[in-house]
C-alpha cells in the first residue's frame, strides 16, 4: 500500500496566494523530481473550535489565520525517504532560494503514515 506524509499548517489570511504559490512549486518537485503520487492542499473551510482538543488548538491558531491541511502521496516509505531527501536538498527549497515562509513552521505539525485501508 501508499505511504502519505500529512501537515496541518496554519496560515495567515493574509498570505494565502503566497502561500498556493509555494504550494505549487513544492507539489511539482515532489511529483516530477522526487517520486511521489499526488500532493493535495485544502484550506480549512469548516474547522471548529474543540473544548479538548481541535486543528486550530493543535497549531495554536491566531486570529486572522487558517488551518491548511495537507498531504503526500508516495508508492512507499521507501520512496519517501528518498524523495524527502531529494526534497530537502532541492535548491529551490533552500533558505537562500525562498522569500519569506507563509507560514509559522513552528507551529507545523507532520508525520509519515502506513496506509492501512483505501476504499
Amino acid at each position: 500500500m501508499n505511504y502519505v506524509d500529512g501537515y496541518v499548517i496554519p496560515v495567515a489570511n493574509a498570505k494565502r496566494e503566497a502561500y498556493i504559490k509555494m504550494a505549487q512549486t513544492a507539489a511539482k518537485i515532489f511529483k516530477e523530481e522526487c517520486g511521489a503520487l499526488a500532493v493535495t492542499e485544502t484550506w480549512g473551510d469548516d474547522v471548529p473550535d474543540g473544548k479538548l482538543t481541535s486543528f486550530p488548538m493543535a497549531v495554536k491558531l491566531e486570529k486572522d489565520e487558517t488551518v491548511v491541511f495537507s498531504w503526500v502521496v508516495w508508492p512507499s516509505k521507501q520512496v519517501r525517504d528518498e524523495g524527502m531527501k531529494k526534497f530537502m536538498a532541492h535548491p529551490s527549497m533552500q533558505p537562500d532560494a525562498m522569500p519569506e515562509m507563509p507560514f509559522d513552521g513552528k507551529r507545523m505539525i507532520f508525520g509519515g503514515f502506513q496506509v492501512i485501508l483505501e476504499a
